[in-house]
């Protein structure tokens, strides 16, 4: 079975209208949404869970009431794999975020993050490291981008720029 994940990050909103209409389309054919963090308020969490299966982690400008609803750190199970999840909440310098988020992550085959709003879809190390960027394309963004990650026997992911 072929599972597809539409990841976001850094949607600096509160309402779901606010995301593009593809995005949104995207979503709501998808197995299961990832928000990586950065929504900036309570709305937007409600909303998602609406549309689907829904995972998500709050970032480091959400305030209480999305700190409520949402965990800093997510392991998802697809099958027989592990993608860890992480804004950081902590915020910080985003050069060296690959550093500070490995520890939190020990036999995962993907780590997704947001916070830098610049895509990653690299692998290394047997991980594959998944930044969607920011949907709304908030600075420091150049672009509106989301991301797909598709699971069966191993991860792939791949950068939609809208």
């Amino acid at each position: 079975m072929i599972v597809k994940i539409v990841v976001i990050s850094d949607s600096h909103t509160d309402f779901i209208d606010n995301l593009p209409r593809q995005v949104l389309d995207e979503i709501s054919g998808a197995d299961m949404i990832i928000h990586a963090g950065d929504f900036t308020g309570k709305w937007l969490v409600d909303e998602l869970r609406k549309v689907g299966p829904f995972r998500g982690v709050y970032g480091n400008i959400d305030g209480p009431d999305v700190r409520k609803e949402l965990p800093a750190i997510d392991i998802v199970q697809v099958g027989d794999l592990k993608i860890g999840v992480n804004h950081p909440a902590e915020g910080g310098s985003p050069h060296s975020l690959e550093q500070r988020l490995r520890p939190k992550f020990p036999g995962v085959q993907a780590i997704i993050h947001g916070h830098s709003h610049r895509t990653k879809n690299d692998f290394r190390d047997g991980i594959i490291w998944f930044n969607p960027g920011s949907a709304t394309g908030k600075f420091p963004a150049t672009k509106k981008t989301y991301g797909i990650l598709t699971v069966d026997k191993e991860i792939r992911g791949e950068i939609i720029r809208l």
